[in-house]
C-alpha cells in the first residue's frame, strides 16, 4: 500500500476514534490502551502532515530503509569478503606448502646424488692407484740407475720431442722407484700425457687420478682433471666426465683461461647440463 493511502485510512480511523470513546466512560484499567491511542493519534498527525508537505511540494514521499539495515547488508558484505580472503590465504598457504616440499625433495636428491659421485670417485681412485702399482710386462722401472733429478728430465724431454713411448717408460720407473717423492705426483700427471698421446686412455686415466689424489693446489693439478675428463670421455663414460668437470669448477676456480676453456670443449663434448 503507498503512503498516502495508508495515511488517510489511519487519519479516518483516528477521527472516528473519539466519537467512540467519548460515548462510553474511560475504565481507569483502560489507561494504558488511551495512551496506545493517544501515541496512535500522533504517528496518524505526523503521517497527515508529511503527506500533506509531499502534496504541496509535488515531490512523492519516499521512504528510506531502516538504519539497522544497512548496518546488517554491510556487516553480511564485509564477511562475505573476509571468506574471499580466507579463501585466498589457505591457498595461497597450500601452494607454498607444496613448494617446499618440492625443494626438501630436491635437497635430498642432491645429496644422495654428492655421495654417489664420492662413492664413484673414490672407487675410481682405487683402481687406479692398483693399475700404477702395477704396470704391464717388460716396463717396470728401477733399472737404468740414474738419479731421480736425471731421470724425470729425460723423461720430460722425451714428452717433448714426441717420443711418447720413451717418456712412458722412463715416467714409469720414476713412480716405480721414487713413489714416495714430492715430485712422483707431478710424474703420473705426465705419465698420463704420454699414455693420452698413445691412445692408452685406461691407463692414463688411472695416472691421473693418481696424479690428483688430495686434490693438490700445484700448477698442474687443473690439467690433470681435464684431461682425465677427455679420458673418461674416450672410455665412453660421459656421466664420469661431467662428474669430474665439476669437480674441477670446484676445485680450480682460479685456473688459467686456457684450461678453462678446454674444459669447456670437453663439457660440450660430453654433453653435460648446465
Amino acid at each position: 500500500m503507498k503512503l498516502p493511502a495508508l495515511a488517510l485510512c489511519l487519519f479516518a480511523a483516528a477521527a472516528a476514534a473519539p466519537l467512540a470513546f467519548a460515548q462510553t466512560p474511560m475504565d481507569p484499567l483502560d489507561a494504558r490502551d488511551a495512551r496506545r491511542l493517544d501515541k496512535m493519534e500522533q504517528v496518524v498527525r505526523e503521517l497527515r502532515s508529511i503527506v500533506f508537505q509531499g502534496r504541496d511540494i509535488g515531490k512523492p514521499v519516499v521512504v528510506q530503509p531502516a538504519e539497522t539495515d544497512y548496518q546488517l547488508q554491510e556487516v553480511s558484505r564485509r564477511l562475505a569478503d573476509l571468506e574471499q580472503t580466507i579463501t585466498r590465504m589457505t591457498g595461497d598457504l597450500e601452494t607454498a606448502n607444496r613448494q617446499a616440499e618440492l625443494a626438501k625433495r630436491d635437497a635430498e636428491a642432491l645429496r644422495t646424488e654428492n655421495r654417489s659421485l664420492a662413492d664413484r670417485i673414490a672407487s675410481l681412485e682405487s683402481r687406479a692407484l692398483a693399475e700404477t702399482v702395477a704396470p704391464p710386462d717388460g716396463l717396470g722401472g728401477g733399472s737404468s740407475g740414474l738419479p731421480a733429478g736425471d731421470l724425470f728430465s729425460q723423461a720430460r724431454q722425451a714428452l717433448a720431442g714426441g717420443d711418447y713411448a720413451a717418456a712412458e717408460s722412463g715416467f714409469r720407473e720414476y713412480v716405480d722407484a721414487y713413489g714416495d717423492s714430492a715430485k712422483a705426483p707431478e710424474a703420473r700427471y705426465w705419465l698420463g700425457k704420454a699414455l693420452t698421446a698413445r691412445g692408452a686412455h685406461a691407463d692414463a686415466a688411472g695416472s691421473y687420478i693418481a696424479a690428483i689424489r688430495g686434490w693438490p693446489s700445484t700448477s698442474w693439478a687443473p690439467d690433470a682433471v681435464v684431461e682425465l675428463s677427455r679420458s673418461l670421455i674416450a672410455l665412453k663414460k660421459p656421466a664420469d666426465a661431467c662428474q669430474t668437470l665439476a669437480e674441477f669448477a670446484k676445485r680450480y676456480p682460479k685456473a688459467s683461461t686456457t684450461v678453462k676453456t678446454r674444459a669447456a670443449q670437453a663439457r660440450n663434448q660430453a654433453k653435460c647440463a648446465a
